[in-house]
């Protein structure tokens, strides 16, 4: 066997060592990337049962106050089943935001904030919302590091041939970022 045979066999051997590895590697953080996905989904999940005994509870106390107790039960309108995980992102944003304003409101109504129920509802909502915020932190990890191997070269081109794709993060949004304001 002449010299370039065996330097051509023992290149393309590489190759495929490194193809192999690289779409394994594709496949571990893709898993990752679900399973922080599903953890986050159950937090998310149960904020969203918690929002309807909020609001209601809410609803006896703040009767003036519609507007944001009807854009949180647009928000909570759809089927959270039936949604796709990008579509659980942005709700579970969009909820959170209007939460939010709701407690902000709810500032303002001391009956409200020494109703027991409320407490109750109010600290469910908070241990809810630690969890989503650690689980959030996990999943975005491991997004960053699927994007990342999906985009840098070489394993971007790995990615392209089997159709691995970027996943979104879980930020917040815009609206989510400005402060609550209460105007009375």
């Amino acid at each position: 066997m002449s010299p370039f045979v065996f330097a051509a066999i023992v290149l393309v051997a590489i190759i495929l060592i490194w193809v192999i590895v690289t779409y394994n590697r594709f496949v571990k953080l893709n898993n990752r990337v679900e399973e922080g996905f599903s953890t986050m989904d159950v937090y998310l999940k149960k904020r969203w049962d918690l929002v309807p005994n909020l609001v209601e509870t809410v609803k006896g106390y703040i009767k003036h106050e519609n507007s944001t107790l009807k854009e949180i039960v647009k928000l909570r309108r759809g089927d959270y089943d039936s949604m796709t995980d990008d579509e659980k992102i942005d709700t579970g944003n969009k909820l959170a935001t209007s939460l939010g304003k709701l407690f902000a409101l709810a500032e303002a109504y001391p009956d409200l904030k020494s109703s027991e129920n409320f407490k109750d509802l109010n600290k469910q909502l908070e241990k809810i919302e630690d969890d989503i915020a650690s689980s959030r932190k996990y999943y975005n990890g491991t997004v960053r590091e699927f994007n990342d191997l999906a985009k840098l070269f070489p394993s971007n081109i790995i990615a392209a041939i089997f159709g691995f794709k970027g996943h979104q993060m879980f930020g917040v949004d815009e609206e989510e970022r400005k402060n609550v304001k209460v105007e009375f």
